[in-house]
C-alpha cells in the first residue's frame, strides 16, 4: 500500500520505545498550583478570583480576555493564595493564579449530554469555547475560533493529527490505544460542523497498534478513513500533513481554511469529547516525560498547574543531573532553566538528557553541500537564509522565501558544519511578523 508523504525531511532517531509500551498513569499534584493567565495565543485571559477565595476542581478562575482567547480552569479543589508573576516553562514570567490545594478535590457538577447529535453547531462551537480548548501539539490557538472559518461550507476534510512524529514524544500514542473511542467520537463532533467534510485520520507508519485500533473503529464509519503515513520528520507539521493526506498546498499567508482542511492534534480532539459529551472543562493533558536522564520514561495525565519539580519526583528523579532539559520535542521544543514551573494546555513533554550535544557542537563554515536545502520540507535553501539573517538583509530573506520556513529544524540538525540555521532564520521571521502586526 502507497505511503502518503511529502518532499523533504528527516529520519532522527525517535526514541519513542523508551515510554510507548507503558501505560498512562495520573499524576497528583503537591499543595500549590500556578495557573498562567496566558496559556493560548491571543488575549490574556482575565481573572474571576482573587486572593481568599475558595474554588473547586473544574471551576472558571478566569475568563476569555477576548474573541481570541480562553478561559482557565482550576484542576484542585483548594483557595487562591495569590495572583501574582511567576515563570513559565519559556522563561518569562506570566500573571498567574496560585491555587492552594486542599487535598479533596471537591468537584463542579458539570452538565452531561447523553446524545451530543441533538446539540445544533452553535452549542457545540459554545461549549468547546466554555471549556478553554486550544490547540494542545504546541500551538495553543482557541479551538473555537479555529472551528469558527467564515465559510464551513467549503470545508472538506478535518483532519486528525495522529503522525507525532517529534522524537521521543508517545502521549499521542498511548491516548489512541487507550482511549481511541474518544478520538474518534471527539472527530466526529466537529465533522458535525462542516456539513460536506469528511474526516482523515493521520498516522505515521512506525505505530501499527494505532493503525490497526483507529481501523477497527471506524471499520463502518463512511465519513472517517485512517491514511498510512511514511514515517519521517515533521510528517505531523500542519502543512506536511495536509499536503501528505490531500494533496493540497498552503502557503504562510494562508490558513488551513484556506485550502478547505481542519486539522486538529489528538489531546485537542479529546478535549473536545469531553467537553461536549461530558461537559468537562480543559483541566488536564498527557505528557510524555523520558530521555536519557529519566529514571523510569512514561507518560502522565497531568492537571494543569502542577509543578515540573513534582512530575519529576514522582516519576522517581533523574538518573543523574541533566545536561539538558527541554519542554516538548526535541526538535521544536525549547530548552528549560528549570523545572519550577507549571504544566499548562500546550505542554506535551518534558525531555531531560545526560549531555547537551548541541552546545558542545563546534560551529564551522559552511561546506555548501546543499544538505539542508535537500531536507527542507518548504523547499527553501536555509544556508543562505541564515546568511542573510547574520548580514541582516531583510529584503533578500522575504525575496527568498524566508517567510515560508516552518521552524521544524530539519536544516540545523543535518548541517555538518552545526550552523544554528534555524535559529537564525526563526529570530529574522520574528522581526518580520512584529513588524506585520504593527
Amino acid at each position: 500500500m502507497a505511503k502518503f508523504t511529502f518532499k523533504g525531511g528527516i529520519h532522527p532517531y525517535d526514541g519513542k520505545d523508551l515510554s510507548k509500551d507503558k501505560p498512562i498513569i495520573d499524576a497528583v499534584p503537591g499543595e500549590e498550583l500556578v495557573f498562567p493567565l496566558v496559556q493560548h495565543i491571543g488575549a490574556p485571559a482575565k481573572p474571576l478570583v482573587q486572593k481568599g477565595d475558595a474554588v473547586l476542581r473544574g471551576q472558571m478562575i478566569a475568563e476569555a480576555g477576548g474573541f481570541v482567547s480562553a478561559p482557565v480552569y482550576s484542576s484542585v479543589s483548594g483557595t487562591v493564595k495569590n495572583i501574582e508573576k511567576r515563570r513559565v516553562a519559556t522563561g518569562d514570567m506570566v500573571d498567574s493564579i496560585i491555587i492552594q490545594n486542599d487535598g479533596l478535590y471537591n468537584e463542579c457538577a458539570f452538565e452531561e449530554t447523553g446524545d451530543w447529535s441533538v446539540l445544533s453547531r452553535d452549542e457545540i462551537i459554545a461549549r468547546i469555547a466554555k471549556a478553554g480548548i486550544v490547540g494542545m501539539g504546541g500551538a495553543g490557538f482557541p479551538t473555537s475560533v479555529k472551528l469558527s472559518p467564515k465559510e464551513p461550507d467549503k470545508i472538506d476534510y478535518v483532519i486528525a493529527n495522529c503522525a507525532e512524529c517529534e522524537p521521543y514524544l508517545t502521549s499521542d500514542y498511548r491516548r489512541i490505544i487507550e482511549e481511541g473511542e474518544k478520538v474518534v467520537e471527539g472527530l466526529r463532533i466537529i465533522l458535525s460542523l462542516f456539513p460536506d467534510a469528511h474526516g482523515i485520520i493521520g498516522v505515521e507508519d512506525n505505530k501499527p497498534a494505532c493503525i490497526s485500533h483507529l481501523r477497527k473503529l471506524v471499520k463502518t464509519d463512511t465519513i472517517i478513513s485512517v491514511k498510512e503515513l511514511k514515517t519521517k520528520y515533521p510528517q505531523g507539521a500542519e502543512r506536511s500533513l495536509i499536503y501528505a493526506t490531500t494533496g493540497r498546498k498552503l502557503n504562510s499567508k494562508m490558513l488551513p481554511a484556506d485550502v478547505g482542511c481542519i486539522v486538529n492534534n489528538v489531546d485537542t480532539i479529546c478535549a473536545v469529547y469531553n467537553a461536549v459529551v461530558h461537559g468537562k472543562p480543559l483541566m488536564e493533558r498527557i505528557v510524555t516525560v523520558t530521555g536519557d536522564a529519566v529514571k523510569n520514561p512514561r507518560n502522565y495525565r497531568v492537571p494543569c498547574g502542577m509543578s515540573y519539580t513534582e512530575l519529576v519526583e514522582q516519576n522517581g528523579g533523574f538518573v543523574t543531573e541533566p545536561g539538558k532539559l527541554i519542554c516538548g520535542g526535541p526538535m521544536m521544543g525549547f530548552a528549560m532553566i528549570t523545572t519550577d514551573v507549571p504544566v499548562t494546555k500546550t505542554s506535551t513533554a518534558l525531555l531531560a538528557f545526560k549531555e547537551d550535544p548541541v552546545s558542545n557542537a563546534e560551529v564551522t563554515p559552511c561546506i555548501n553541500c546543499s544538505r539542508c536545502s535537500y531536507a527542507c520540507p518548504a523547499g527553501l535553501v536555509p544556508g543562505r537564509l541564515s546568511d542573510m539573517v547574520e548580514s541582516f538583509d531583510e529584503e533578500e530573506f522575504i525575496a527568498n522565501g524566508g517567510m515560508e520556513c516552518c521552524e521544524c529544524g530539519c536544516c540545523s540538525f543535518v548541517c555538518p558544519a552545526k550552523k544554528p540555521l534555524t535559529q537564525n532564520i526563526k529570530s529574522m521571521r520574528k522581526i518580520q511578523l512584529a513588524k506585520r502586526r504593527k
